[in-house]
């Protein structure tokens, strides 16, 4: 299978040509991405010197997504950042399907962790006789290596699909990075097939998947009516922040890929909520009402003021 394309390099016009507005989104998404790697490797330093959250499934998931985020955001917003310095912003065609690659193994593979996390509090809430036994570390180690597999396949297949496009000419993507909706509106061919199979990749499966996870998390919170209000104050505080990050992931994945492409100029700016916002919230959403988890971080902290001390 041969890609006909002649083209070495894309041009990317960003979020902004206005060399003020370009230095702005320097300072903003500079923080951005250190606050996005200072979040989840707290997280995961946490849960990983944390004996009694490591040996939970759902902390043990946590730290995976974490991962997940902090490698997502490296995607995107190290070369936003670079690229807000330049005038003209390229990326070499290699570098455009790597960047493709990674988005869509990424997305791919934390889609199948946050339902993961959903079954787990299922299993935890509705079946809590069985919790030990079903949610066991073999389980869990399978349900991770699911997430990587979906991922590879799922961003393999993308990958196929664009080396079927041919780029003989056009090469200004009116994006901040290589996406196939962007890609599709500079090749030379015919590209509704193309439009369609975004859809039903991406599109459909987000839906799918975010329909059943609503419907489960509507299970889980009809159940919490037979348990003590102590048990739901818990559940309901656990559950709140696994809607709020499906909702922050997959609510703007479904806008943009579960319709033929358009030029929508919103598109760049729902591209920065789930690729680049996204990760920096999920640790905050996590953490900002999970005691486990801040005192877990105390101890963290405490420990390391205590060796950093005895040098």
């Amino acid at each position: 299978m041969q890609n006909q394309s002649f083209v070495t390099e894309f041009v990317l016009l960003g979020l902004s040509q206005n060399p003020n507005v370009q230095k702005i989104l320097f300072v903003v998404f500079l923080f951005v991405y250190i606050a996005t790697l200072g979040g989840n490797m707290l997280i995961i330093v946490t849960i990983l010197n944390s004996p009694a959250l490591l040996g939970s499934p759902m902390y043990f998931f946590l730290a995976f997504l974490s991962f997940l985020d902090a490698c997502f955001s490296s995607v995107f917003t190290p070369k936003m950042v670079v690229d807000s310095l330049y005038e003209r912003k390229t990326i070499s065609f290699e570098g455009c399907m790597t960047q493709l690659f990674a988005e869509h193994f990424l997305s791919g593979a934390e889609l199948i962790v946050l339902t993961a996390m959903a079954y787990d509090r299922y299993v935890a809430i509705c079946k809590p006789l069985y919790y030990s036994s079903i949610m066991n570390r073999r389980f869990c180690g399978i349900l991770i290596g699911l997430a990587w597999t979906g991922g590879f396949l799922h961003s393999m297949i993308q990958i196929l699909f664009t080396f079927q496009l041919p780029f003989c000419g056009p090469n200004v993507i009116d994006h901040f990075c290589c996406d196939f909706q962007p890609l599709l509106d500079v090749a030379c061919t015919n590209t509704h097939v193309f439009g369609l199979f975004v859809v039903l990749n991406s599109g459909f499966f987000c839906i799918i998947t975010f329909s059943w996870l609503l419907v489960s998390y509507g299970v889980i919170l009809f159940s919490l009516r037979t348990h003590s209000s102590e048990g739901r104050r818990k559940a309901l505080s656990t559950c709140g922040s696994h809607i709020a990050v499906v909702v922050l992931f997959f609510v703007p994945c479904i806008f943009v890929y579960a319709r033929p492409p358009s030029a929508f100029s919103s598109d760049k700016m729902v591209a920065v909520v789930y690729g680049i916002l996204a990760p920096l919230l999920n640790p905050l959403i996590y953490t900002f009402r999970n005691k486990e988890v801040k005192n877990s971080m105390r101890k963290v902290w405490k420990r390391l003021l205590v060796v950093s001390d005895a040098k």
